[in-house]
Order: C-alpha cells, then sequence, then structure tokens
C-alpha cells in the first residue's frame, strides 16, 4: 500500500490521525505502519455508535445434554462411528493457542508453561499427548492446526520444532496466526500503541475459523478431505481431543456442531451454560445468568442450566463457510496501552476504550442444532486460569495425578 492510498482508506474512516508520526519514522517503521493499515478492517468502528444494540439476548429456554449414561449405553457404538471418520481423514483439530502466561507469571506462551513437579510436562506437551493417545487408538494422524498471535507465533513455532513437536509428526502440524483487531477510544478512534503501530487485540475465540481461511489453512482442510473441526482450547490439559465417541454422537445425532460440557459444580460457578436462544442453540455466559435462570429446574427437578462449556467443539466445516459474513461484532471495553496527545505511552488504569471481537458463542448460535455432550468433569476438565486458587496450576496438578499422569 502507498502512502496515497492509505491516506485515502484512513479518510473514509475519519482515521487520519494515524499517520500524526509518520514523518518521524524510519523507513521499515513506514513500511510497517502502510501494511498495519491495509491490513486493517476499518468497516467495523462504526458500530461503536450502536453499540447497546449489539448484545441484546433473544428468550432464552434449556437445551437437553446428553448425558453420562445415555453416553456409556451407546459408548461402543458412538465409538466406532467417531472411528471410522477419524480413520477416513474426516477430523481435524484446532488449537487455540495465542495466549500468553502472563497470569501465570510467565513471559512465554501459555503453552509452553511447565505443569511438572518432579520432572518437566509443558502444557502443550499434554495437549499432544492427549492427541496421540487418539492417533494410536486409530492408527491414523490427525491434522492439527495451531493458531498463534501476534505475541507468541515466533516463540511457539520454535518451542514446538525445539521439542520435535513432542512425537507428532511435523506434516500434520499447521500454524496461522489469529487476525488482530484495531483497538479504539470511546468515539471510535483507532488508539496508536506506538508511533508507527496501530494499537490491536486479537478477533476473539469466535475469529479462528476466519483466520484459517485468511492465511490459507483451508485448502489444506479441503484437499486433506476434512469435514469436522474440532477446536480447542490450549488451557485444559486433560481435554481429550478428536475424541471418538464425542465425534461418534455428534454424527449419529446429526448435529452441525458438537459441544463438550461439565456438570457445575455449582449453580454460580463462572462457566458459561448451554441453552436455546430464540430457539437456535447458545451459549449464556455465567455473568449474564439471572437469578430466575440460575434456580430453573427441569421436568426432572434438576438444574435446567446445569452444563457449563468447556470450550471444546465439534464443528462440521461446511456450515462454518456458510456463516462468517453473519457473525454478531461484540464490543468490548478494555484498558487500552496507547500515546496521550503529546506522543508519550500511557498504560492505562481504568478502562479507555473498546476491542472488537467474534466469538465462538455466535458461531454455535448461527447453527440450527447442537449436541451438548458431557464429560466427566474430573477426567477431562483441568482449566489453567490462575497460579493459585480456583482453576489453577495447582488445581490442574492435582487433577493430573488423579489421573495417573507422573508429574
Amino acid at each position: 500500500m502507498t502512502l496515497e492510498q492509505a491516506q485515502e482508506k484512513l479518510k473514509q474512516y475519519g482515521q487520519e490521525h494515524v499517520l500524526k508520526y509518520y514523518d518521524q519514522l524510519s523507513e521499515t517503521e513506514r513500511q510497517s505502519l502502510l501494511a498495519q493499515i491495509e491490513e486493517t478492517d476499518m468497516s467495523i468502528l462504526a458500530a461503536c455508535k450502536n453499540r447497546g444494540e449489539l448484545t441484546q439476548k433473544g428468550v432464552i429456554t434449556p437445551l437437553a445434554a446428553m448425558q453420562l449414561d445415555e453416553i456409556e449405553a451407546h459408548r461402543e457404538q458412538f465409538t466406532q462411528t467417531g472411528l471410522d471418520a477419524i480413520k477416513a481423514g474426516k477430523v481435524g483439530a484446532v488449537l487455540l493457542a495465542g495466549g500468553m502466561g502472563t497470569r501465570l507469571g510467565s513471559d512465554d506462551p501459555k503453552g509452553m508453561y511447565n505443569v511438572g513437579i518432579t520432572r518437566t510436562l509443558y502444557i502443550f506437551e499434554c495437549l499432544i499427548n492427549n492427541l496421540l493417545d487418539v492417533v494410536r487408538q486409530a492408527d491414523t494422524w490427525i491434522h492439527l492446526f495451531v493458531m498463534t498471535s501476534d505475541k507468541n507465533d515466533v516463540a511457539t513455532r520454535a518451542f514446538l520444532k525445539d521439542h520435535d513437536y513432542f512425537g507428532y509428526q511435523a506434516e500434520y502440524v499447521h500454524f496461522f496466526r489469529q487476525e488482530m483487531a484495531a483497538a479504539t477510544d470511546y468515539e471510535g478512534r483507532i488508539y496508536l500503541e506506538e508511533k508507527g503501530k496501530l494499537s490491536t487485540s486479537p478477533n476473539g475465540n469466535g475469529g479462528w475459523y476466519s483466520s484459517m481461511k485468511n492465511t490459507g489453512m483451508l485448502q489444506i482442510v479441503h484437499s486433506a478431505g476434512i469435514e469436522w473441526l474440532n477446536v480447542f482450547a490450549v488451557d485444559n490439559v486433560l481435554q481429550r481431543i478428536a475424541d471418538p465417541c464425542f465425534v461418534g454422537a455428534t454424527i449419529e445425532r446429526e448435529c452441525a456442531v458438537g459441544a463438550k460440557v461439565v456438570r457445575k459444580s455449582a449453580p454460580d460457578e463462572k462457566v458459561g451454560v448451554m441453552c436455546l436462544e430464540d430457539g437456535r442453540p447458545s451459549i449464556v455466559e455465567y455473568y449474564e445468568l439471572t437469578d430466575e435462570l440460575m434456580n430453573a429446574k427441569d421436568e426432572n427437578g434438576d438444574p435446567a442450566y446445569n452444563f457449563g462449556v468447556i470450550l471444546n467443539y465439534l464443528f462440521r466445516e461446511a456450515d462454518l463457510a456458510k456463516m462468517m459474513d453473519g457473525l454478531p461484532l461484540h464490543i468490548v471495553e478494555k484498558k487500552i496501552p496507547c500515546l496521550d496527545e503529546a506522543g508519550n505511552p500511557v498504560k492505562p488504569e481504568v478502562p479507555n476504550g473498546f476491542k472488537f471481537e467474534n466469538l465462538v458463542l455466535d458461531m454455535i448460535h448461527q447453527l440450527d442444532s447442537c449436541l451438548p455432550f458431557e464429560v466427566v468433569r474430573s477426567r477431562e476438565f483441568a482449566p489453567i486460569k490462575n497460579k493459585t486458587g480456583v482453576d489453577s496450576v495447582e488445581s490442574a496438578r492435582a487433577l493430573l495425578l488423579e489421573n495417573g499422569i507422573n508429574l
């Protein structure tokens, strides 16, 4: 992009101020800024003006989960159906690994964190070991797509390569970077993080598919004949990936998406829960649960909204291609490091603007059917959000030991 083209684009969206320091930049910095301007979707910035309309929820009603007793009764059948799909190359895995280990006291990518006690055992290693269980069971390699971010892409690639992908076959590991979205003040003006750099943030956990598309990953998906993508987050070290029983149940129930869920530990546990919204599958976040919803009962007298999602979903890829232009935008108030009017860097102590995200819950809401699939939380849910306390390194280590993992 030339300077003139950048000026024309910025004028169209009222963002001319981002070139304020252009004359002070080196030639390399200028080219980097122009490339960033070219790549940034500025059409979303106008959404600040009607922010209130974007977050309105529809009518929430319960969505029944397939519970453990039903799964056990059909486990052999579901597992065989899933294994058949995996052996036919129809299942791929997508690891959302763009985060850093900051809250764990680490400057490295989160997947590089060592959860071992007497030996080294990385989060990435735990996840790949779990996937290797299925590779051995199916006697078939599964394509693993690893989503990184601007902040951790180089380190993640180097780390996994240096560790020989923890035994995973390199030709089946594919990296792609999550796209970034501009961060703005309350008027929709893009902040500058540096004199030659826009302030940006990842485009949300619902941006993984568009990022796969725009980085060429879907060419691999389509050429390999992959029909189902199992998307999972980096921070749950016990989760089963490309789980044949889960895959088979979703296929046999003819659902567009499967969602692994766990029975909530308490009514107010901080997890999103599966539901129907205006008759379509959706997720209501824990902070959106009213007392009425929290205390609602189903026909058996059990809590009606009792199954929390663990960010492990199985999407039918053909459906995703149809929905990308229809995903709603979420505008989130955040503390955004930026330059002040004098060009000095500022780290705000209170929110000072907006970040723009797509969320995976909206991908589910675009689909006609969803299978909430219950798993035993002590066997498949060991999230690492904090260093100590609830959902921490400590609690994950205890669960790993409980499941026979040598630490």
